[in-house]
């Protein structure tokens, strides 16, 4: 096999000596081409809520070339806790307008620039503002938004993002069309270290929530914590029918356990495991799915960000394809949603 080394672009290996000094821990880590190709890296950031903020601060800090946030809303009091680039005096201020220095001010060496027209993310604004992009990353948005954002950036040859929190939940989805990346060679000898280009394909979120769980025995679904990526899939067809919002009364449990149990009978998962949502879960979800708690969206913007930033240096395999986080166990699973 080939051991060409992948990357989003053809670009030279020209960082400047200046840039090397900064970057020196990472390109130690992962090599010049690799961290060239971040510094190359133009990346679009969609809504600046806790989990994008947290995944902006790591791929500024690590050296990719631009970002781009878009963003129309304006700063909350609840947007202080999980924000960290926002202050008391900024509520009621555009959030990128109030993020922009504070984002710049972690590493002069990325051009920041700020969005904040809601029509940029419609038709052919938004492919305009795609024009010369490496990657998108879509943060807390609800369901119809992410396919329809899917599927304008595959249209347009666009490795695409997703990620967000609800309460103790998070997750992350990413479709990066046909991604090469790097791989140790794992069939030749022992002593031989050679590494081989590896292709995987991914598929669009409106695939990837068409997936199905048949087939899999009681032991290797209880490893994937099924519960967990029911339950931001029942959130999301809950924001379906209720023109965006999110479930933040008690009294919404019983409607999102009836959707959550329909979910999870029509994707044929194996009943020994999981013969009905969790109560316990669905009772947490209906008070706490509309509120962002710090931690868990510091776990899930990192991790979002270590992804960006693995699949734009095509050193190692990155999420395949939909990653939630549980924070009520503290750990995570990634489920291989309709992939080959």
């Amino acid at each position: 096999m080939a051991t060409l080394e992948p990357g989003t672009k053809s670009v030279p290996l020209s960082i400047t000596e200046d840039e090397a000094a900064v970057y020196d821990r990472q390109i130690r880590l992962w090599g010049l081409e690799a961290q060239q190709r971040m510094r190359n890296a133009t990346i679009v950031v969609v809504r600046l809520k806790g989990v994008a903020t947290e995944a902006i601060k790591n791929i500024v800090l690590a050296g990719i070339g631009k970002l781009v946030v878009v963003d129309a809303d304006d700063v909350a009091e609840e947007d202080l806790g999980a924000g960290f680039f926002f202050r008391d005096e900024d509520v009621g201020k555009k959030r990128v307008d109030a993020a922009k220095t504070r984002i710049e001010s972690l590493n002069p060496l990325v051009v920041v620039e700020t969005v904040s027209d809601p029509s940029a993310l419609e038709g052919d604004a938004f492919d305009k503002l795609l024009h010369g992009v490496d990657m998108v990353c879509v943060t807390d948005a609800d369901r119809n938004t992410l396919i329809r954002l899917n599927d304008a950036c595959r249209r347009l040859n666009t490795p695409f993002y997703a990620g967000g929190s609800y309460g103790l939940l998070g997750y992350i989805f990413c479709d990066l069309l046909q991604h090469d990346y790097i791989a140790p060679d794992r069939s030749g000898q022992k002593d031989a270290t050679k590494n081989v280009k590896v292709t995987a394909a991914y598929v669009p979120l409106s695939t990837a929530l068409q997936h199905r769980w048949t087939g899999m025995t009681r032991r290797q679904t209880k490893e994937l914590n099924p519960a967990a990526s029911f339950a931001v899939l029942a959130v999301w067809e809950y924001q379906a029918a209720h023109q965006g919002t999110l479930p933040d009364d008690p009294a919404t449990a019983g409607e999102l356990e009836a959707i959550a149990n329909k979910l999870i009978a029509a994707a044929n998962v194996n009943k020994q495991t999981l013969p009905s949502m969790p109560k316990d879960l669905i009772d947490t979800m209906a008070i706490s799915a509309a509120h962002e708690l710090s931690p868990v969206c510091a776990v899930v913007g990192g991790l979002l960000a270590q992804d960006i930033l693995k699949a734009l240096a095509a050193r190692e395999p990155p999420i395949a394809n939909f990653f939630t986080f549980d924070g009520n166990l503290g750990g995570g699973t990634v489920v291989r949603m309709s992939m080959p």
